[in-house]
């Protein structure tokens, strides 16, 4: 049973309603997410994949169904392929995991089956790796991201560290320099980035040692405004692809 007071039959029950109820004429579907492997909370939603005909439109539709927030993942079997290639392009893989890791719902011919297959191989096949330009960026974009972290330090308690604007201030940056600490190191390590609750996943997946001392960086931040520790982490990253960068970034605008 869930934390929701539902198993994963029922879940799967009423995704596979919604399915048929805003897409009947699709050639397939999975669900994927926390409600396809008895995670879900009360406040999960479902994240369903459908699988259109070429006539129809790929897209994302958030709807509610029986009193739940739905995510629906909408793709032509033409569409598949390059869509696929715009997933791994970004690093992050949502559409790829979700095919890679879901629950099939129906699948009268196949064509789920055949997506899961070909999204797996586009999984192992890795994320896209950094371009030139994407890692000279990341370099800069985390070493000024870091100097002002450390400008943002003044001696004393967490209760009068800071002004409180500084506080903010402090707290926001600590929150650019972890975004941008953790995607670098993942596309180093040739692994897949996250947002949001998959951000510390997925680093700690790519790098368990480095990504613990930016997470717990982080934290030192949040509880004691104290950002020395995130510095180093983040040091260290820099240390990964080159160094800081200051004086030498260029880029060239293109209209």
């Amino acid at each position: 049973m869930t934390e929701h007071g539902q198993d994963q039959g029922a879940f799967r029950a009423a995704a596979a309603r919604l399915v048929a109820a805003r897409h009947p004429h699709a050639l397939g579907a999975l669900l994927g997410g926390s409600a396809a492997h008895g995670r879900a909370t009360a406040s999960s939603d479902l994240d369903v994949a459908v699988l259109l005909p070429d006539r129809g439109h790929s897209g994302r539709e958030v709807v509610r169904h029986e009193g739940r927030v739905a995510e629906l993942f909408l793709n032509t079997v033409a569409d598949l392929p390059e869509f696929f290639a715009w997933d791994r392009a970004r690093r992050r893989g949502t559409v790829l995991f979700l095919y890679d890791r879901g629950v099939p719902l129906a699948d009268p011919h196949g064509h789920v089956a055949r997506t899961r297959e070909l999204a797996r191989q586009v999984l192992a096949s890795g994320p896209a790796p950094l371009t030139p330009q994407e890692r000279e960026y990341g370099r800069y974009a985390l070493t000024c991201y870091v100097d002002d972290l450390v400008d943002l330090t003044t001696p004393g308690d967490v209760s009068d560290r800071t002004e409180p604007a500084g506080r903010y201030e402090q707290l926001s940056v600590a929150d650019h320099v972890l975004r941008e600490a953790a995607h670098l190191p993942t596309a180093h390590h040739h692994a897949w980035t996250g947002v949001g609750k998959w951000l510390p996943r997925r680093l700690l997946e790519a790098d368990p040692v480095l990504g613990a001392a930016l997470l717990r960086g982080h934290r030192t931040v949040a509880e004691r405004a104290d950002p020395a520790p995130l510095a180093a982490a983040a040091r260290q990253v820099l240390d990964l692809l080159g160094g800081p960068l200051r004086e030498g970034y260029a880029h060239r605008w293109t209209p």
